[in-house]
């Protein structure tokens, strides 16, 4: 006698985690594009680290909701969202280290908080008037209901952590 078992489909809240997470980071990164391209906010160093996870996370959150509808493929949607769940842990982490920097709760890279080094030489000094000054990371470029735009992003990182975890327990 051959048993076969019969996987039960995948409940309701996975398709809709997955493609909660994809329109959630879309939105986000499209708003911090919309913030530098429209508003003319420029980012700082740490403003552009935060965008990383979003450029590798929604090429996986893509896939996760094109395997969604499937029942052929949960083990890889599991996985897919439980990497997109540490991904964007992983981001809310940079979100909370850049907005610690806005209130000065601890100190951030040099190179964006106003460190000074001084030039090596005169003609350094010269060139270095030429260039533009570099965009701070210990100054909030707007703030939100009180809260700066990294604070935004760890909020709504956590958001997207937390239904892609939901999404890969919920299958």
């Amino acid at each position: 006698m051959v048993s076969t078992t019969v996987s039960p489909p995948l409940t309701s809240a996975t398709p809709r985690a997955a493609f909660a997470v994809l329109i959630l980071a879309v939105l986000a990164i499209g708003g911090a594009w919309f913030s530098q391209l429209v508003l003319g906010l420029k980012p700082c160093e740490l403003c552009l680290l935060q965008r990383w996870p979003y450029y590798i996370g929604l090429p996986l959150a893509f896939i996760a909701a094109l395997l969604s509808h499937g029942n052929e493929h949960r083990s890889i949607l599991t996985a897919l969202l439980l990497v997109l769940a540490l991904i964007f842990v992983g981001s809310a982490g940079l979100g909370i280290y850049h907005a610690g920097v806005e209130w000065k709760f601890w100190a951030g890279p040099s190179a964006c908080t106003g460190g000074y080094v001084a030039p090596a030489s005169t003609d350094d000094f010269l060139k270095s008037l030429d260039g533009p000054a570099p965009v701070r990371c210990d100054q909030a470029a707007m703030r939100v209901l009180g809260v700066s735009l990294a604070g935004w992003n760890a909020l709504v990182s956590l958001l997207i952590a937390a239904i892609a975890w939901h999404g890969a327990r919920r299958r």
